[in-house]
């Protein structure tokens, strides 16, 4: 398929109360409203595609660009292209999947990580947090920095009463990814969870909830999951 192609594929899933939605959360025109369901449709007629990939996240259509990290190939992506596409993940369904979906699944994402958490632009270091909770969701444990998720574990503590907005949002979930995916921290993690409580995040006006890392990492236990990796962070 053709960008021209697969931009009249999205415009025809279009679905108003859809893209309704996405705007109160921080989409902006152009859109049109697909869900992913529809999108996954789309993604069965094109297979990975990376130069589509590249095509589609530079339109600027929200539904593309969320489409886009989907088709992309972990494999061909490279530093320069994420951080381009970091830098223009304008809301946070691209900045805290779309991209640290990707991201976490090339070699090099945790480093891009680290870079991004260090970021002023709220965006972009929410999706550092973010890149590092999926990296380590789908790495074995031998293949991370241990030491490291415990220090930003620590991090987290100290910071994220004065975070930004999804900043916030991130760490919290950061908590809860390596108290679910990283045994040898579960314990730890549980501790922040309970340090931090419940954390208060600007939904933009939905009824969305922030999770209550310390009932989410104890669920996960209860379920006997606890260090179950994905194999994938895209989904």
């Amino acid at each position: 398929m053709t960008k021209k192609e697969v931009l009249e594929q999205l415009e025809a899933f279009g679905d108003e109360r859809t893209k309704n939605t996405f705007l109160k959360h921080g989409a902006k025109e152009p859109l049109f409203g697909v869900k992913v369901g529809d999108l996954k449709k789309i993604l069965k007629k094109t297979k990975k595609n990376h130069a589509l990939s590249l095509e589609l996240y530079a339109t600027g259509n929200s539904d593309a660009m969320y489409l886009a990290g989907l088709m992309a190939d972990e494999k061909q992506i490279t530093a320069s292209d994420l951080e381009d596409w970091v830098g223009k993940a304008y809301w946070y369904y691209l900045s805290e999947f779309t991209v640290p979906w990707l991201a976490a699944e090339t070699d090099f994402g945790f480093d891009l990580a680290q870079k991004w958490m260090e970021s002023k632009e709220e965006g972009i270091a929410s999706a550092g947090w973010a890149t590092c909770s999926n990296f380590a969701s789908i790495r074995p444990d031998a293949a991370l920095d241990i030491e490291t998720y415990s220090q930003l574990l620590d991090r987290v503590a100290r910071e994220i009463d004065q975070a930004q907005n999804r900043v916030r949002y991130t760490m919290n979930g950061f908590v809860i990814a390596v108290g679910s995916y990283i045994p040898a921290l579960t314990k730890k993690a549980q501790e922040i969870a309970a340090q931090i409580g419940k954390v208060s995040v600007e939904m933009g006006g939905t009824s969305c909830k922030v999770p209550l890392a310390s009932a989410y990492i104890q669920k996960v236990m209860d379920k006997d999951r606890i260090g179950k990796k994905r194999k994938q962070a895209r989904c």
